[in-house]
């Protein structure tokens, strides 16, 4: 098949907290989603869930009736048009669908550009659609070029430091402000890819007790057992805060989920530092919480300036690997075309021979001349007849089918109208 390929879902750069909650699907449900997919006519397609997105990539002849009906899927799940997902929604085809994925595995169209969690939750989505049969050869080569590309760009530049060189300047506030972190709480509210990188890094630091919540439950409970740490209800937050030394926030709702208020309450109970970092785009935390005693507020932006020194070497590593990602597409697409041409080139190749046979059968005693005079009259027979057909059905004024196929016939056999020779 001539691959068309699709990507239709919604991402942080879109999408309310309302959507992502609706959308949300834990590893358990995307089988029967796949299925639901495969049974509306999508045979090839992985169903890809983060924190920052959610979005099925897709391959199949007609690009756009798979994108509709991708979309209408989305929008059932997410409650039906009511719910403004429509709005939300992003559609891609052809090339611009493969450069985006290209881009998500390679963590360039990330929140923060460079995070490491992207790849390995992409290869997990592969691997799932694998397992019930949705992956054919020619969403596998896409994917499995995407992940190659993203190896590339990791050990090729320095993209990937950037998020590193961020949560290492939280490690070193968090010891400059509680010292060894052995004996301090930890505290994750959500489950966006920067903040779980902040507490990876953490907990290698020494971070005691870590505790997971998020405004689903069943995400907490989920989380902590991947993560091998405590979990609690959404609901408890102010309790559950009132004994955190270091707090994580990677929701990005839209809305603040740490108010001057709530804030106020907590630190009245408490008498050491908190140490509160704002991973989430939109933030979590109300601007006005930082400004109270002894709630030390830093967001990604703070964090990066503090991390300043790496900043002009991790501005040149996305703007090389994007120029990678580029070259990279565009190799890939038009090795993919090459292919897709070749089974018309065979088809032709066979349809001459045939038309060879045909005209030796037809005479032995042909000299030359003539054996390769009937051959060319046989060959050229049916193409002139359907130029012939083109002209018949203009109408005079629109010629654009019958000129597109001139030009092809002048590219495919390189005719050069100056150079012709008429004497034939």
């Amino acid at each position: 098949m001539t691959a068309g390929y699709v990507v239709v879902g919604v991402s942080y750069r879109t999408w309310t907290g309302v959507v992502a909650d609706a959308l949300f699907a834990e590893s358990t449900e995307i089988p029967g989603l796949l299925a639901r997919l495969r049974a509306a006519g999508v045979v090839q397609a992985v169903w890809l869930g983060t924190c920052d997105r959610v979005e099925v990539v897709a391959v199949d002849r007609d690009a756009v009736a798979t994108a509709a009906v991708i979309a209408d899927i989305l929008t059932e799940r997410a409650g039906g048009p009511a719910s403004g997902v429509t709005d939300q929604i992003q559609v891609l085809t052809g090339p611009a669908a493969a450069r985006h994925l290209f881009a998500v595995a390679a963590s360039l169209d990330s929140q923060v550009v460079g995070e490491p969690e992207i790849l390995g939750q992409l290869k997990a989505a592969y691997r799932r659609a694998a397992a019930v049969g949705m992956v054919g050869a020619e969403l596998d080569a896409v994917i499995r070029a995407a992940f190659a590309l993203a190896k590339r760009i990791r050990a090729e530049t320095g993209l990937s430091e950037g998020p590193t060189s961020i949560a290492a300047a939280a490690v070193d506030i968090a010891r400059d402000l509680h010292g060894d972190l052995t004996r301090r709480n930890g505290l994750l509210i959500g489950l966006g890819d920067m903040g779980q990188l902040m507490v990876q890094r953490l907990r290698a630091a020494g971070l005691g007790r870590l505790t997971v919540m998020t405004p689903v439950d069943a995400r907490a409970e989920l989380a902590a057992r991947r993560l091998g740490c405590h979990h609690a209800p959404f609901a408890s937050l102010d309790t559950v805060l009132a004994g955190t030394d270091i707090v994580v926030t990677a929701v990005g709702l839209g809305r603040y989920i740490l108010g001057t208020e709530s804030a106020a309450a907590v630190l009245r109970r408490r008498r050491q530092p908190i140490f509160i970092i704002d991973a989430a785009l939109p933030a979590d935390v109300e601007p006005a919480v930082g400004e109270m005693e002894i709630a030390f507020v830093y967001d990604l932006g703070d964090l990066e300036r503090v991390a300043l020194r790496g900043r002009v070497s991790r501005e040149a590593a996305a703007k090389a690997a994007w120029a990678m990602l580029d070259q990279a597409v565009a190799g890939f697409c038009r090795e993919r075309a090459q292919r897709a041409a070749t089974p018309a080139v065979a088809a032709l190749r066979r349809h001459f021979e045939r038309m060879r046979r045909q005209v030796l059968a037809e005479g032995s005693g042909f000299d030359a001349d003539e054996a390769t005079r009937r051959l060319v009259n046989r060959l050229l027979h049916q193409p002139c007849e359907a130029l012939r057909g083109l002209a018949a059905e203009s109408d005079g004024t629109e010629r654009t089918e019958q000129a597109a196929a001139e030009r092809l016939l002048r590219r495919l056999f390189a005719l050069d109208p100056a150079t012709e020779d008429d004497e034939l």
